[in-house]
């Protein structure tokens, strides 16, 4: 007898995405709220609709999400604004994360988490200073006020912070809390080339499909061009054992960045007639893409996160075992705090001392405020908490601290910006940055 499970699936994930677009709209609440409660509460009660046992097709799973998940994200980057706050994405990103998770194994010295190695605080760490890319934007669009150059800061924090947490924890954390010892020598020059090869290979590819979408001009074909290079870059990445996600991120925002280019330089007066070297390699005179088949993409790619966002909430929901999580109360409590308190730390750099460094622009109270409540958790720590190998000693309580980390930090610090755009800020949003 035939089974219609992927077609059930698939009518229980769309209909969680309308109800919950739909319910949010009328509550006004963040639709992802309501997403992850409704994945959970079907997961759990109405099996039925969730025919598919997740847990044996987890990788299968992971493969299928990842590059729908970061794709949109990648996609709004404007080039315009990685030129103006590229020093500032960069410290977010690599800076913030890397001093964050050495901040945290540092606690291995006062022995929070009982029994753990520092390489185990080093993989802890990294899994829980991940951000979650559609769970942010799912909370930031349901708010008006937040300025341009914010919202700017975060989508691309939300983008490089995720990379550089894989390669803490595969690259780093991973094997010296498996091992039991690291050869700090070693292990620099292994995530230094991680970081070039998979750099190297999304610039390759971003160009390759930049250029080859300049023989089609029709927005729908657009559009499963950026899906097929996201997965492309991603098998690549991870075919050559460097970081699948940051070779996806760069050739996706690369391909983006040359098409801004190419627009920019279309709009000039005399963009036509000056034709520079570069301008010459991109062959800028024929577009990839127009401004308004690019809003499309975006939206697009923006609904697919979602799908592939419910998919790993039921995951999530899979791991969830509530006894673990009281088990394990204290630990979870204290990881929330502990991250919260160190990228709440990290975020006054742009606050209070971003004057001292011209490329880093400050950002005001109220903005650090925002940067800091933006770190909500997700995809990507549901996925590194499941690549742990299963004969750790402590995978259990590595799960159940992520997964409560995860929950607590979707409504916790959801609840935090609702509330503040709700009923405090009722003024029009000054400008963020200072001149």
């Amino acid at each position: 007898m035939h089974s219609f499970a992927p077609e059930i699936m698939l009518i229980t994930i769309l209909s969680l995405v309308i109800l919950s677009d739909t319910l949010a709209e009328r509550l006004k609440i963040p639709s992802v709220f309501l997403l992850l409660t409704g994945s959970y509460l079907v997961y759990t009660y109405f099996k039925a609709a969730v025919p598919i046992d997740l847990s044996e097709h987890f990788d299968t799973l992971i493969l299928f999400c990842i590059p729908l998940i970061f794709m949109g994200d990648a996609l709004h980057l404007h080039f315009s604004d990685i030129k103006k706050h590229g020093w500032s994405i960069f410290y977010l990103a690599v800076v913030a994360v890397a001093l964050s998770i050495a901040a945290g194994a540092s606690l291995s010295y006062f022995g929070v988490f009982e029994g753990l190695t520092l390489g185990a605080y080093v993989s802890l760490f990294a899994i829980n200073m991940a951000t979650d890319a559609v769970s942010v934007q799912s909370v930031l669009s349901r708010f008006k006020g937040i300025g341009h150059d914010i919202k700017v800061l975060i989508e691309g924090e939300s983008l490089g912070n995720d990379a550089t947490a894989v390669i803490a924890f595969f690259f780093i954390g991973l094997p010296w809390m498996m091992s039991g010892h690291i050869d700090a020598g070693h292990a620099a020059t292994e995530a230094l080339r991680v970081f070039v090869v998979s750099m190297g290979m999304g610039l390759a590819l971003g160009y390759g499909f930049y250029m080859l979408m300049k023989l089609f001009s029709d927005r729908r074909g657009e559009l499963f061009a950026f899906i097929i290079e996201g997965y492309a870059a991603y098998l690549l990445g991870e075919h050559y054992h460097a970081s699948g996600i940051l070779t996806l991120i760069t050739a996706i925002i690369a391909t983006k960045a040359w098409i801004d280019m190419d627009l920019e330089a279309l709009e000039e007066k005399e963009g036509k007639k000056r034709k520079s070297f570069f301008r010459k390699l991109r062959a800028s005179s024929v577009v990839a893409t127009t401004k308004e088949r690019l809003e499309y993409i975006y939206e697009m790619a923006k609904e697919f996160g979602y799908i592939a966002a419910v998919l790993i909430f039921f995951a999530l929901a899979e791991m969830v075992d509530v006894k673990m999580l009281w088990q394990y109360r204290n630990e979870i409590l204290i990881m929330f705090l502990v991250t919260t308190l160190i990228r709440a730390l990290s975020m006054a750099k742009f606050a209070y001392f971003g004057k001292r460094v011209g490329s880093i622009k400050p950002v005001g109270t109220e903005g650090w405020f925002i940067l800091t409540f933006s770190g909500m958790k997700g995809a990507l720590s549901i996925i590194l908490v499941h690549m742990i190998p299963a004969d750790f000693a402590y995978k259990a309580m590595f799960e159940a601290v992520t997964t409560g980390v995860v929950v607590l930090s979707i409504f916790v610090y959801g609840t935090v910006l609702w509330s503040y755009f709700t009923f405090f800020k009722k003024e029009k949003e000054p400008k963020l940055f200072a001149s």
